[in-house]
Order: C-alpha cells, then structure tokens, then sequence
C-alpha cells in the first residue's frame, strides 16, 4: 500500500457570524480523509459543499477549527508561517480563473515562484525553459496572458504550480473556465504531471464528468460533510447517496429520460428494454455489486432475437466500462419473454414496455428485472431487483439529463 501524503482526522471549520447574536456557518464538518502519494484524488460537490475550504487546509491557507491536518508526515494545523512556507514550496495550485500577472509575459509568470523561491537566474531560466516545453509553450515565452487563449493560460498556471518541483498539486476548479475540448487537453496534461513527474494531484470540481476522466480515488461533498468515498469506478457504477446520483447524472451516458423513452415508444411498436453495462462487480461494505449486460449478443444469438439498437452510451471510468444500451425487441422473432429471462439472470434490465403498452417510466426504472426478478415478466409486471440503488442512480441519470 502506498504511503499517506495528506491524512486529514476528523477536520471541522467554522466560520464565525459576523453579528454577535448570528449562528456560526460550519464549512466542514468532521472530515476524514487519506490521500496515498501518487494518487488523483477527486473531491466534488456542489457549490457550497466546503470543497475549497476543505482544500484550502491541505496548505494552511485556511487553519481547521478541530481535527488534525497531516501533509507529507507533519502535522501543519498548528504550525506557525515561519515553518509553512518550507511545506508550501512543495504544494503547488492551480485555480479556476488561472491567477496570471497580466503586466508579466508567459516566462515571467512561471519564473514568478523561482525569485520568490531565491532561484539563482541562470537556474530560474532553465527551469522556465523546461516548463515551457513540458506544457507545449515554447513558442509563447514572450507573450502576455491577454493575447493567449483559456488553455493555453491554464497551462501557464500548471507551469507556475510546478515551478518549486512540488510533491502535491492542488486543482481547485482548474477547468470550469474551459471548453470541453479544452478540459481534455487539460486534463491529460495533468494526468502527465502525475503520471511522469510522480505528483500527487488533488482535484476539486463540480464537474463530475472531470473526475470521471482523470481521478482514481473520490470523495463526495455535500453541506460540508464527505457522504461517500471510494475509487472512481467503484463511485461511478454502484453509487450510494442521492448527491452521488445525480452527480452521475452529468458524465455517464446510456439511460434515456423519460421524454426519450416516449419518443422512441412513437417511433417504435414492440418491446424497448435497456441493459445496464457494469463491466466488473463492485465491491462496497454493504455487499458485491455484481457486473451487468456482459453477455447481451451471445443471447440474443442464442435465442434468435431480431434487435434494433436505439439508444446507448458506453463510458470509461478508470479504464472499467460503465453505461446502458437500449433495444427494440421484435415480438416476431425468435422467443423474446426466455431472451429477457436468461438476459435478466446475470443483468439489470429496465423494460419500458410496448407502444401499445407502455410501463411508466418511474416504475421501469426503479423497478427493474434483475437476477431474482420473474423470469417471465410482462411489460407491465413490477418486479423488484437485487440491485435497485445501481438501477435507481442510473434512472436518474437518464431524467436529469432531459
């Protein structure tokens, strides 16, 4: 097992009211958390979580009002400045809004930590040459943040962070100002940093489909308080709580909302199902989650079934496959009540039901066939599954994203 870089016991922040009769806001509230060296470390929430708080104190920036904050193997919550500073050298970040000198060009804004740092010029210039050509900038050394587009000034933030050669680099919102296109270009920049220079990368973000790219381990906040962790594979197929679903409900595909679901019932006569696809069981406290929709074709091969492809979505989450794919059944092929049976032994199906008959949608997502479901149920039969927390995330994905 990897060692412990940032291990945060029990933190609590508060903030005090600025009128004396006013209840005090608790930003976070009893946090725990450990963060393994080399790690990309997910922390999401919606605004106001506590997530930039919460990060904020892996640097001292913000000082806990309880708990313990331990940072590559010191205690920091209580050190005084004098001793931070030798730490934050080693902690580089990044932000939303990118934090450029607008009066400084590209090299001078990399160079910026060097002089604070002491760097001796000769070595401050080599050291911007290398970040330079380490973020894809050479050819904008002498160019000013204004005339450089949000990436490129987003890997002029990540060039400055990495200036002091920093152990931890924290990321707060560093993509939420970008382009998708940008983000991934982003991104992969920063799985390089981790990948190649071996640093320890902590993200905060609101954008789920972030995490979903890049982070192996997440943390999820909301009012302040983690309410699920895990690997990010483990998060993104068998979540948990409410907040988690619908954080889902943004970055993995697959599941058509309801308004999908009826315009493909006017579109189409006979039978529409959709298939869960969780590549391998989850393993959480509260049992195994078990892998989905792996043997699809060989039973509808099996069984000689006529499909028609409707709708889908396949996503990768730590190099592990999750989504759903959605199919017309042709009642005139083959048997497709056994099809749905053997399908629905090894797989969480959600049957919408017929044009003619129709099931509703909350039902069908919320109550889908599953490993114990009736082998034989109809389009309108409501069966319970073993798996309704997976099931039930995944519906509301498909809702939200109407």
């Amino acid at each position: 097992m990897a060692t412990p870089i940032i291990e945060l016991d029990h933190v609590v922040k508060e903030f005090k009211s600025r009128s004396a009769e006013g209840r005090g806001v608790r930003a976070v509230d009893d946090v725990t958390l450990s963060i393994e060296e080399g790690d990309v470390y997910g922390i999401i929430g919606y605004s106001g979580a506590g997530k930039s708080t919460l990060v904020r104190m892996i640097n001292a920036l913000e000082r806990p009002s309880g708990g313990i904050v331990t940072v590559m193997g010191e205690r920091i919550e209580g050190l005084p400045e004098s001793k931070l500073r030798p730490l934050r050298q080693k902690i580089g970040m990044i932000f939303q809004q990118f934090n450029l000198f607008s009066t400084k060009t590209v090299a001078q804004n990399i160079a910026y930590p060097l002089q604070l740092d002491h760097w001796r010029k000769d070595y401050q210039a080599k050291r911007v040459d290398q970040l330079l050509k380490f973020v894809g900038l050479e050819d904008h050394a002498d160019k000013y943040p204004s005339q450089l587009s949000g990436g490129q000034k987003q890997r002029v933030g990540i060039a400055r962070a990495l200036a002091t050669n920093p152990k931890i680099l924290l990321a707060d919102e560093a993509t939420s100002a970008l382009d998708p296109e940008t983000t991934g270009e982003v991104l992969d920049l920063l799985r390089q940093v981790n990948e190649e220079l071996g640093v320890t990368i902590v993200l905060i973000t609101h954008q789920m489909s972030v995490v979903q790219q890049i982070a192996k381990h997440v943390a999820v906040m909301s009012a302040g308080r983690v309410v699920e962790s895990g690997d990010a594979y483990s998060v993104f197929a068998a979540p948990r709580q409410e907040v988690t679903k619908r954080f889902i409900a943004t970055a993995i595909s697959g599941l058509p909302g309801a308004d999908r679901v009826a315009k493909l019932h006017q579109q189409w006569d006979d039978r529409i199902v959709t298939v869960l696809i969780r590549q391998k069981d989850v393993a959480r406290e509260d049992g195994q989650v078990p892998s989905s929709g792996q043997n699809i074709s060989s039973l509808i091969a099996q069984h000689g079934v006529s499909t028609n492809l409707l709708y889908g979505g396949i996503d990768t989450v730590s190099g592990t496959a999750i989504g759903a794919m959605t199919y017309e059944l042709d009642s005139s092929s083959g048997d497709v009540d056994a099809f749905l049976a053997d399908l629905a032994r090894d797989s969480d199906v959600f049957d919408f039901g017929t044009a003619a008959s129709p099931v509703d949608y909350d039902e069908a997502v919320t109550t889908p066939m599953g490993r114990k479901g009736n082998a034989n149920k109809g389009a309108d039969t409501n069966v319970k599954s073993n798996d309704d927390a997976a099931a039930t995330a995944v519906g509301k994905a498909g809702e939200e994203r109407q």
